[in-house]
């Protein structure tokens, strides 16, 4: 049976070479090689998907797909440095070294019986049915990602409109998106990261049922959200998917104690403005071809429901360190029900922000303590990230790039100035304090004490 109950209809539209980018010099050479096998060995070839996109845009994508009307098995048989993946799809990747070239048989709308195809409450957990190329056109997700360069003429073929959706910058779905989306909940969030990255605007149609089916997300599975946080936040446009999953609200499915810390009318506007420095310093490095961490991102995003909960808690009686480490426990425990962050981040989260009140302990053996604590780097950078939206923790930030500078005896003198500007600071008060009467103490005859207790004891009668 069909699919889709309502499917679309195709009309090719053929690009020849001398009407598009594309050029080969931009193609990697294992997909050329794996193109060019297939078509020798009698089969259709096709760069497909994101890369022919990108190619189109002038852009200079990393990874490249390919679509053929040969199986699996056969891709198999052709290449001997390939391997079959995949239970709910089934690929064959061809591995060149460290770059893999992904080969997808052409996907069918129908199932005869022949193939492989499992359908839950409208999700699609298992699609093993192959079919022709229009077909194939209409299982994809949007209208620009059905665009296929055609190694046998190097012609683009668009069946579903891509290339006009291209022109006008602008993603349309194919086929109906309410179905679309139950089928797979993540392709919201593929809307939202495909904006962000081209610069596009999602089609009222696509976007219209986010506020109805957001809660499915919450049906895929937390491991593969963490997998698509990744592609939002750390693949060069952080800032822009931020601000697109803020607006679509799909925010609150993935994050839901980040947005609601956003929504709070005295504190959003600054966190709003920290994530949004955070994540354009982001891109930055990554344009910078630096390195980034997940960790650093994730404590970046939680930071405002971490220190709520913790400043609350504090302010009920609780001991400082005890109520940061709860609130980190309460914050991850709670947010891995919707993205499963790897331990190792979560470890590297709790050290940055165990250190962020640390840092107001400026004495000096809890500085040089500081100073060498392993964590230390990426901790003060958070905290130089924090001082560009809060003036009391730029000074701090301040205080603290001074004393990695200085030789340890400068460093000495530095605290020894901290501690008198503070007792200075506190001394009124102290004035303000009656003077208490030190008591006399005598010794007895002898030297001792009627408590044993020295020359400090009480004066005995």
């Amino acid at each position: 049976m069909p699919l889709h109950s309502r499917q679309p209809a195709t009309s090719l539209r053929v690009i020849p070479r001398e009407q598009h980018a594309i050029t080969r010099r931009n193609i990697s050479q294992a997909a050329l090689r794996v193109l060019y096998r297939l078509r020798d060995a009698g089969f259709e070839a096709y760069l497909v998907g994101g890369a022919v996109r990108d190619l189109l845009l002038g852009g200079h994508p990393k990874d490249f797909d390919v679509a053929t009307n040969a199986t699996p098995e056969e891709v198999r048989g052709l290449f001997r440095n390939s391997r079959l993946i995949g239970r709910r799809f089934r690929l064959a990747h061809v591995v060149f070294g460290s770059e893999t070239i992904e080969v997808a048989t052409f996907r069918g709308s129908e199932d005869d019986g022949s193939g492989d195809r499992h359908v839950v409450e409208g999700r699609l957990v298992r699609d093993n049915v192959y079919g022709t190329i229009e077909q194939d056109a209409l299982r994809r997700d949007f209208r620009v990602n059905a665009l296929y360069y055609d190694i046998a003429d190097f012609s683009v073929r668009d069946y579903v409109g891509g290339m006009e959706d291209l022109e006008r910058r602008v993603l349309h779905l194919i086929g109906d998106p309410e179905q679309r989306y139950r089928e797979d909940p993540v392709r919201m969030l593929r809307a939202v990261r495909l904006a962000a990255k081209l610069g596009f605007t999602i089609d009222p149609a696509a976007a219209a049922p986010f506020a109805a089916l957001g809660d499915l997300l919450g049906s895929a599975a937390p491991a593969r959200l963490f997998d698509e946080c990744l592609k939002l936040f750390l693949a060069g446009h952080a800032a822009a998917s931020f601000v697109e999953l803020e607006r679509s609200g799909l925010l609150r499915h993935l994050f839901p104690a980040t947005a609601d810390a956003l929504a709070h009318p005295g504190r959003g506007a600054g966190l709003r403005a920290l994530i949004l420095r955070g994540l354009e310093n982001t891109d930055r490095r990554l344009a910078e071809d630096k390195s980034v961490t997940p960790a650093f991102l994730f404590a970046l995003l939680l930071w405002a429901p971490v220190q709520a909960r913790a400043e609350q808690t504090i302010a009920a009686g609780s001991d400082s360190s005890a109520a940061w480490l709860r609130a980190m426990q309460q914050v991850i425990a709670a947010q891995t029900d919707h993205v499963a962050i790897p331990r190792r981040f979560t470890i590297a989260m709790e050290d940055v922000w165990t250190l962020q009140p640390r840092f107001e302990q400026r004495v000096k053996k809890r500085v040089h303590r500081l100073l060498a604590h392993p964590r230390f780097r990426a901790a003060f950078d958070f905290l130089v990230l924090r001082g560009e939206v809060d003036p009391a923790a730029r000074e701090l930030a301040g205080w603290w790039q001074r004393a990695q500078q200085l030789e340890h005896a400068e460093l000495v003198e530095l605290l020894n100035a901290t501690a008198a500007g503070a007792t200075a600071a506190a001394a009124p008060a102290k004035e303000a304090a009656p003077a208490r009467k030190r008591r006399r103490r005598r010794r007895k005859p002898g030297g001792g004490s009627s408590s044993g207790g020295g020359a400090d004891a009480p004066e005995s009668s």
